[in-house]
């Protein structure tokens, strides 16, 4: 097993050196420790499985930790524990709720105790830190029993190690960009298909509270990353070289950093060098903002923040640096389910997860989120219950543009295929710490880049220690 829990430290002083931060760090449990633990927990669970196995009759208790934070979906998901609880009375079913960025900080420093749940959500990037930890179990059986063909191969092939897979995809989106069509034609503006068209409508649409967009950069987050990313990606580029090494000092990458930062200085409110994902776009849902970068969660927003707003909303394709550059694909999220190995009741959870893929409950979570969370499983599109549902009757041209998206694209860093190096690019905050640097230190670019792609390879040199 590598060395995570090392690594994990090792990377907190990484990125304490680079932002000049200091931080108290707690006394962790060494690798073999954890190892010790896991092993323990292990012979544990497979006692429990034989008695579940023998009884015939499910039992027990298991945690679900997911970052559903927008009530409805919290709500689905609870009244599907609910459920399952009633069919099964003698299960369990405990919810937990965490941010993205909290869910990252609690299993990476949980693991070494057992602190972590029996299923969770997590990011596609997550999933290839978890399986190099050996702290998921394979689900190759649950993803039969729900059909392994109603899944896509590449979505599968994101957790999958060798012939076993790690996580279940549980729905998709892609990032697109969004924009105010009521604004545009008022001044007689096309949707940008450039990134030159683009920054000329920022300017034109910056005025009167609004602004053309904001450039978001907040620490324990991804945004820096994700909108370096569109604009290197745009142009066929990747963050990541071809033997997993960082590289924001390419042509394109040091391009796309003086692009964002000229976007910052003339257009964004500077306030947005702090935004986090939801900063930004509470900026577009209260109609503070042209344009913003996004996926399908963007129509929720507008309709319970703005209503008003609902019909002045769509989106088009992220811009590319030249109008008749190929499609290369930006960023697509396929969001999974995985098994701990720590699960003592492995039986019920896997149980669980399949139950939320029975087609209504799949349904009603989906209808959760309508045009935001798309379908991992195949045969729910031409679902009428699917197809009655008023927001994807509204935005049939918007889930087409997305679904367009989320067949090119990868999670960041994942056009290499899966690997640790693309989950520590987007969650360390390296690059936001760079963008921030340069935005308020007012760091030379290429010193900048230099110095987050140094601290960025320090970090991957690290899992391999």
């Amino acid at each position: 097993m590598k060395k995570i829990l090392a690594t994990v430290l090792i990377l907190m002083i990484i990125v304490s050196n680079f932002t000049s931060c200091t931080k108290d760090s707690s006394q962790e449990k060494t690798s073999d420790e954890a190892k010790q633990t896991t092993t323990q927990k292990q012979e544990n669970n497979d006692t429990t499985v034989a008695k579940e196995e023998n009884s015939g009759e499910l039992e027990g208790e298991i945690t679900f930790w997911h970052s559903f934070t927008q009530g409805q979906r919290l709500e689905v998901i609870q009244k599907a524990a609910d459920e399952f609880m009633k069919a099964n009375p003698k299960v369990k079913i405990n919810i937990e709720t965490y941010s993205w960025g909290d869910f990252y900080t609690k299993w990476t420093t949980g693991l070494a105790s057992g602190n972590v749940p029996d299923i969770s959500t997590g990011l596609p990037g997550h999933v290839v830190e978890m399986i190099d930890a050996d702290a998921l179990s394979p689900v190759n059986d649950v993803i039969d029993a729900i059909g392994r063909d109603r899944f896509a191969e590449a979505t599968l092939g994101e957790g999958t190690v060798g012939e076993n897979n790690y996580s279940i995809p549980l729905y998709s989106h892609a990032q697109v960009m969004w924009y105010r069509k009521d604004l545009l034609e008022k001044e007689g503006l096309e949707v940008p298909k450039t990134w030159d068209e683009f920054y000329d409508a920022c300017v034109k649409l910056t005025k009167d509270g609004v602004y053309g967009i904001a450039v978001p950069c907040g620490s324990g987050d991804l945004m820096g990353t994700r909108f370096l990313n569109f604009y290197v990606r745009s142009g066929g580029g990747s963050l990541l070289t071809d033997d997993l090494k960082a590289d924001l000092t390419s042509d394109l990458a040091l391009e796309g950093i003086r692009y964002w930062t000229k976007i910052y200085q003339e257009i964004s409110p500077k306030d947005s060098v702090n935004y986090k994902v939801l900063d930004q776009a509470n900026l577009y849902y209260q109609g503070k903002m042209a344009f913003d970068f996004n996926s399908g969660f963007h129509v929720g927003g507008i309709d319970k923040n703005s209503p008003d707003l609902l019909d002045d909303i769509s989106c088009a394709p992220i811009p590319k640096i030249k109008a008749d550059d190929p499609d290369y694909g930006i960023e697509t999220s396929n969001i999974p389910i995985v098994l701990w190995k720590n699960s003592k009741h492995p039986e019920v959870a896997k149980k669980f997860m399949e139950y939320l893929y029975n087609e209504d409950i799949y349904i009603n979570f989906l209808e959760s989120v309508p045009v935001g969370m798309l379908p991992a499983v195949k045969g729910i599109t031409d679902n009428e219950k699917y197809l009655a549902n008023e927001k994807v009757q509204q935005f049939t041209d918007e889930i087409g543009t997305i679904s367009e998206a989320i067949g090119k694209g990868t999670a960041i860093g994942f056009e290499h295929g899966p690997s640790v190096q693309a989950g520590l690019l987007a969650s360390q905050g390296i690059i936001e710490n760079m963008f921030q640097r340069i935005f308020v230190d007012n760091v030379d670019i290429e010193e900048a880049a230099q110095e987050a792609e140094d601290a960025l390879n320090e970090s991957f040199e690290a899992i391999n220690q």
